[in-house]
């Protein structure tokens, strides 16, 4: 049985009073309520436990209770929060903290002002909501003390007239010395003061054709049949390059364009044919390799980076943009290099060789955007392997040399050739002589 009340409760709870409300938010009410002070539950709560209170069933009796009545005032504040102001009057045998029970009942008069939160606006018949707000007391006419009102409680609605509500809160003292904790249950019952607002009735609007269903009748439709708005005259919105931006909104109203610049196409600042959007130098005219920017001549000398083989060094275009070399400092290379010697069959740098390569050295110092490659070649007497390898390591020699003299490694480069590019017939001595050789080549 129990169970089918309960479920009858909850569908009511869900359906919206036959009779109706003038609105979603609850009249001002005044109303009138009984109520039970409960200090004796508060206390064995905080002396043992909740859980242990619920399981050995320790609520307090109404005997143990305060009766007391009330007189509450209603005001809905919004759909689900009306305001509630109560004055309670009882008298008790107040429980003051840390101090001994007094031997007679005295008059404690309470206030409170609080919210309470509805889970359903005030066209339903059942409305549940939880109480926040705040209040005070006077005990005995001399003690005075504030808490805070926290509690649950239920409102049934009567026609729209009259109303009841329960409701239990839980009191958490403020001041600590002149409060207590307590439960305040209480059940009462309101009525509504003021008058009720006058129903509002609508006369139908006699009917009208509006043929295209745009809310603009026909007489005053300029397109009957076609959907428009007011400002129209009941035309559509006109778009005159249908780039979907209305002709009042669009600077550039004949031209099909963008939302973000207002219905002009996307501006091209610096008339390059390539868009500010993809142009990496909007100000100023470019090419589209370069994104939009001008050629790029890191140098300066005419000849741009894409062309320039010396692309941060000035040279001449005739050059592909790297220095010329003078025939004298070329003159002075190959010279040293004609004068290269190492111990038969090895790597090792014979002491007459030192001369040449010091002003080599000199050379690259004195111009230090010059590179130099430095190639290793032999004759055809032993192995490929062998003689491959002596190339490399006769060229690394002399690239090792130059470094110890002050060159930076990254400004030479050494490679080994081996018996693979004779310049003379490996025959005869005198071509084998030749070809056993390192050649240094100036670059940029």
């Amino acid at each position: 049985m129990k169970k089918i009340l309960a479920l009858l409760l909850a569908l009511s709870a869900m359906i919206p009073s036959s009779f109706g409300q003038d609105d979603q938010i609850r009249p001002a009410a005044v109303g009138i309520s009984f109520f039970l002070n409960d200090f004796v539950t508060p206390n064995r709560i905080r002396t043992t436990s909740l859980s242990r209170v619920l399981a050995d069933k320790q609520w307090a009796k109404t005997a143990d209770m305060s009766p007391g009545i009330a007189v509450s005032y209603f005001k809905g504040l919004k759909k689900h929060v009306d305001f509630a102001g109560t004055l309670a009057g009882s008298f008790v045998r107040y429980p003051f903290p840390d101090r001994p029970m007094g031997s007679s009942d005295r008059f404690l008069l309470a206030a409170d002002a609080a919210a309470n939160i509805k889970m359903f606006p005030e066209k339903f018949w059942f409305t549940p909501y939880f109480i926040a707000g705040i209040g005070g007391h006077m005990y005995g006419g001399k003690y005075f003390g504030a808490f805070i009102p926290l509690g649950l409680g239920l409102k049934v609605n009567f026609f729209d007239d009259a109303h009841l509500f329960v409701n239990s809160q839980y009191r958490v003292p403020v001041t600590t010395e002149t409060a207590n904790y307590q439960f305040f249950n209480q059940i009462g019952i309101a009525g509504r003061i003021g008058q009720k607002k006058a129903p509002v009735v609508i006369v139908p609007p006699t009917p009208v054709l509006d043929t295209d269903k745009d809310g603009i009748v026909d007489t005053a439709d300029k397109c009957p049949t076609v959907p428009g708005l007011a400002k129209y005259q009941g035309c559509p919105i006109p778009d005159t390059d249908k780039d979907g931006l209305n002709d009042e909104e669009d600077k550039c109203p004949t031209v099909f364009g963008l939302a973000r610049y207002q219905g002009c196409p996307i501006p091209d600042t610096d008339k390059d044919g390539i868009n500010d959007e993809e142009d990496k130098c909007p100000t100023t005219p470019g090419l589209a390799r370069y994104q939009g920017c001008p050629l790029v001549d890191t140098d300066n000398d005419g000849v741009p980076d894409e062309e320039d083989k010396c692309p941060t060094v000035p040279g001449p275009k005739e050059n592909f943009g790297c220095p010329n070399i003078e025939a004298e400092v070329t003159k002075r290379v190959d010279y040293a290099a004609n004068n290269i010697y190492f111990a038969t069959g090895k790597f090792v740098l014979l002491a007459r060789s030192f001369k040449g390569l010091d002003e080599v050295a000199k050379i690259l110092k004195e111009n230090p955007a010059l590179k130099m490659s430095i190639d290793g070649h032999t004759d055809n007497v032993g192995s490929d392997a062998n003689n491959q390898k002596l190339s490399e390591n006769r060229a690394n020699s002399v690239k090792n040399y130059l470094v110890r003299k002050g060159v930076a490694a990254d400004r030479l480069t050494s490679t080994g050739y081996g018996e693979t590019t004779p310049i003379a017939d490996n025959k005869t001595a005198g071509g084998r002589q030749t070809n056993r050789r390192v050649e240094m080549k100036l670059n940029y």
